[in-house]
């Protein structure tokens, strides 16, 4: 008779840290069935904060029954009292944001806030209805304290320098708010120059020029203008001086263990290599044989591609990645997986997918410029031909560091935007040495008689896809060059990577090509038309059109791509973080990150160039 094994961890065998975070994590879902009841409190805490902050920015909407009784209490413990009002309700708000998204910090800072704003309610305006709303609002967080355990996301001290702009701006706002409904108490008529003067010297707590009838308002407008300045500069000072978290990136053991994987399983996804990119954090599956490469924008826990690793132990990986999500309350989303990991992600995850678009990939052996079809293709590049251009396509392997160089900052060069684009297909780096395997094509047209410059029109890389694909991953070209030298690059490469051993050619994306193809068929309804319509008014701004017909060409195979999401509500954030980690949204001020991103695209070359001089 079989005896049965536990499987349990022996003491001289504790569990590990990951193996006890999945278990918290199970007690924590087994404990908190009410998931609204964090979106509950979250508005309540945010209505609790504008009705502080309406309350001290407004006299009208303090008066009350009882309120002849504050009259009472000393000037100076009323205004203070106002002063505290604003400054917790102004904090209430950014917190209650948090607070939807269970996280234990808010939590702990709104349990403070609740209690205070309810004892100013009193000692100001004996105000008992808001007060009882907040401690009631206090006794449901405390009850239910298990719903908040999300951990903070990952910080840099850039949100220092943004809250000290939103800030900045917001106290300015209501500062002139507190001026403005004040005018009755003032001397004179000032105009808006000098209440704007007067909200500026008053948030660095100075007097400024205005002056009113009553002592005690004057008080009141400068302890309320030298709050909101005291408060700008204590939240800014705070994100500043606290501890950053390190960005996301991919570590020196677990780019190895990636490239191991991929060495067994790369063609099984043409997106695999996009994985390395080392502005990405990695999980693994708990037999290490798969992993997930991700990155977190904007509270969503955004992969890319498929896992890496064997299809049998995805789903390992996949619930790693959804208890990290739950653990710190991220959207959990994918971009651009494939078909059978879309059904893996939709099945293992309890989550939705969305068809995104089509990969193009064309088989070199198939591959040729004869015929009807390839007629305008074929005339493009004879045309350019004629005009003087090569193609040389080479591994990178087969570069001398100074190539290398002259490559990477020809690229730079050309880029059209003040960031590098890409995310989910872009490698973000050229000429590293574990790069090897890349290949590079270049154009190169010698300079006409009397004119200076550079031979070298344009480039495109690709990275490998197993042993016999690779992936294009950039494409620039001198903007001064012919049209049609990406089409000579492109039938370059499809014409020589075959002698390389290279059958399968990935090249762009191209989103709702599928929406694009049936709109323009006879036949095609209103809505889908109108569909189409849409997505060509867009092309303007983001290539979806452009990229479609420009892949079309070369008579590809289309793949389809598919987004993953947990509900359809958070679409509309997901797609924002995908537009922010593809760089289409910048956040930051482009002309710095311009400069990091040339100085950082070699940075290993650069070390060795700087061995083989010594």
């Amino acid at each position: 008779m079989s005896v049965p094994v536990s499987v349990e961890p022996s003491p001289e065998q504790p569990p590990s840290p990951r193996r006890r975070g999945l278990q918290t994590l199970r007690n924590q879902a087994a404990a908190v069935p009410r998931s609204w009841l964090p979106g509950a409190v979250g508005y309540a805490s945010l209505l609790i904060g504008l009705v502080d902050i309406a309350s001290a920015v407004f006299p009208k909407l303090r008066h009350t029954k009882m309120h002849t009784v504050a009259g009472q209490l000393p000037g100076g413990t009323t205004s203070l009292a106002a002063v505290g009002t604003l400054m917790v309700g102004i904090l209430l708000v950014p917190l209650a944001h948090a607070l939807r998204r269970r996280k234990r910090r808010a939590w702990r800072a709104v349990c403070v806030l609740l209690p205070l704003s309810a004892a100013l309610h009193i000692v100001r305006w004996h105000q008992v209805g808001p007060a009882v709303v907040s401690l009631i609002v206090l006794a449901v967080m405390l009850v239910h304290q298990r719903e908040f355990y999300a951990k903070a996301d990952p910080r840099t001290r850039w949100g220092a320098v943004v809250n000290l702009v939103v800030m900045g701006a917001l106290s300015a706002l209501l500062g002139l708010a507190i001026v403005w409904t004040r005018t009755k108490y003032e001397v004179g008529h000032p105009g808006f120059a000098q209440r704007l003067q007067h909200v500026g010297y008053g948030l660095f707590g100075f007097e400024g020029p205005i002056r009113y009838t009553n002592e005690r308002m004057s008080d009141l407008v400068a302890y309320l203008l030298g709050g909101l300045g005291l408060l700008t500069a204590f939240t800014t000072a705070y994100l500043a001086l606290r501890p950053g978290k390190p960005k996301p990136e991919l570590t020196v053991e677990d780019e190895e263990k990636v490239r191991e994987l991929l060495k067994r399983h790369g063609a099984r996804d043409s997106l695999g290599y996009f994985a390395l990119r080392r502005d990405k954090s990695v999980l693994f599956s708990p037999t290490g044989k798969a992993a997930i490469s991700y990155r977190v924008v904007s509270g969503v826990m955004l992969a890319s591609g498929d896992p890496v690793g064997d299809v049998e132990a995805w789903p390992g990986a996949i619930k790693v990645f959804m208890a990290e999500a739950r653990e710190h309350a991220w959207v959990p989303a994918a971009v651009g997986c494939s078909e059978v990991g879309g059904e893996v992600w939709t099945r293992e995850a309890d989550l939705d997918a969305l068809e995104l678009g089509d990969e193009a990939i064309v088989d070199t052996a198939t591959f040729s410029l004869a015929g009807r079809a390839m007629r305008n293709v074929r005339q493009m590049v004879k045309r350019i031909e004629r005009n003087g251009y090569s193609c040389k396509v080479r591994r990178v392997s087969d570069l001398t560091v100074e190539e290398k160089f002259r490559i990477a900052d020809a690229a730079a060069r050309w880029r059209g935007t003040d960031t590098e684009r890409g995310f989910s297909m872009a490698l973000g780096r050229f000429g590293d040495p574990l790069d090897d395997d890349c290949v590079v094509v270049t154009a190169h047209k010698a300079p006409e008689e009397g004119e200076e410059g550079d031979d070298l029109k344009a480039v495109l890389h690709f990275v490998p896809w197993g042993t016999d694909g690779i992936s294009l991953e950039l494409m620039r070209r001198d903007r001064a060059a012919d049209p049609g030298l990406n089409e000579l690059l492109i039938v370059a490469a499809l014409q020589e990577v075959g002698a390389m051993g290279i059958r399968r050619v990935s090249l762009n994306f191209a989103m709702f090509r599928s929406a694009l193809a049936r709109g323009e068929r006879i036949g095609a309804g209103p809505v889908l038309r109108a569909w189409r319509g849409l997505l060509v008014f867009l092309s303007r701004w983001f290539q979806i059109e452009s990229l479609y017909k420009f892949n079309a060409k070369f008579q590809p195979e289309w793949e389809p791509r598919f987004l993953v999401f947990p509900n359809t509500r958070d679409l509309p954030r997901i797609g924002f973080a995908v537009m922010q980690a593809e760089a289409f949204i910048t956040l930051g001020m482009p002309r710095f990150g311009r400069k990091r991103q040339r100085e950082g695209l070699m940075p290993v070359p650069a070390a060795r160039e700087v061995t083989e001089a010594a």
